[in-house]
């Protein structure tokens, strides 16, 4: 192959599975870490959550929803000052990263119980929706958000809003000893149900008659919240930031102008949603880090020239 390291690949057309293809050693019935990607369905979570009336608006502190450690943590006013629209765009202000094995990163999937505490305790280095950098420790804690209100953690509220009415049965989420599930990578799913996300999105949140997702929550989230400075990824083909998702350069082949949207997780995990072409692509594997090409490449370099021959 190509694209070592690839496991499955599934492209779906104006919603008719027309490939895929598994490579050892994936498998249909294979349920896949979906690594980063897991951060999307996050995000599909919290725009339910407000249509339901569990979180107010994007505008909520995030400290409203920890009300027990709001006087400590919130005397520092940068911290105080964070919302649910911080987290979901990565400009939460903290100090978070994943670079290394001493990362905060690290440290939090060490943690046996905590991570909503460990998280929320980061210093903080930068006035909150101002500068971005990646915090996955905000994905994480957004499932603590979400038990506060509903009772549920993200898990068991998946299953009720979500998963379920996707007809998801085969799911796994990786927790901690508080149940708390990973909500920044821990989710596993098969290809075919990872597909099904993809597909919600390019129906701007509808589902075989039934509006899972508000129209405009789905708009708000493919919006370019965040715009890179330098664009990042394979071939500078990552331009902007949403809520949760990537916002990836239009199709050089298609009208210019229509942005494509991305779930991309560590080591080639992707659902690629394409309005344009009415498409969506998923991609899973373990790609060596630096290795030539990724998920990325495969949908430009192979993918979007095919679907326009």
């Amino acid at each position: 192959s190509r694209f070592p390291g690839v496991h499955s690949l599934l492209i779906q057309r104006r919603g008719v599975l027309v490939f895929e293809q598994y490579f050892d050693p994936g498998s249909a019935g294979e349920r896949h870490t979906l690594q980063s990607v897991t951060k999307s369905f996050a995000s599909a979570l919290v725009g339910i959550a407000i249509a339901r009336g569990d979180i107010e608006s994007p505008e909520e502190r995030v400290l409203d929803f920890f009300p027990e450690w709001d006087a400590e943590l919130g005397a520092d006013e940068r911290r105080s000052a964070m919302r649910v629209e911080d987290v979901l765009t990565m400009r939460t202000g903290t100090d978070y990263n994943e670079s290394g094995p001493n990362s905060p990163h690290a440290e939090l999937n060490a943690l046996p119980t905590g991570w909503d505490r460990f998280w929320l305790e980061r210093p903080m280095v930068t006035q909150p929706g101002t500068a971005w950098q990646y915090d996955s420790g905000g994905a994480v804690a957004l499932s603590s958000m979400l038990r506060h209100r509903s009772g549920m953690h993200a898990d068991a509220y998946a299953q009720e809003v979500l998963v379920g009415p996707l007809a998801i049965d085969d799911v796994r989420w990786a927790t901690n000893a508080e149940g708390h599930p990973h909500t920044g990578g821990g989710l596993f799913l098969t290809s075919r149900d990872a597909l099904k996300l993809g597909q919600l999105y390019l129906q701007r949140g509808e589902w075989e008659g039934t509006q899972l997702i508000p129209e405009s929550w789905v708009d708000a989230s493919l919006e370019r919240h965040h715009t890179f400075p330098a664009p990042r990824g394979s071939a500078g083909r990552i331009e902007a930031y949403g809520y949760l998702w990537w916002v990836l350069a239009p199709d050089p082949g298609g009208s210019g102008s229509a942005d494509i949207y991305a779930a991309l997780g560590y080591r080639g995990q992707a659902i690629f949603v394409v309005p344009e072409h009415e498409l969506v692509v998923v991609a899973t594997g373990w790609i060596e880090p630096g290795a030539p090409r990724g998920p990325i490449d495969l949908l430009y370099g192979e993918l979007l020239p095919a679907v326009l021959r």
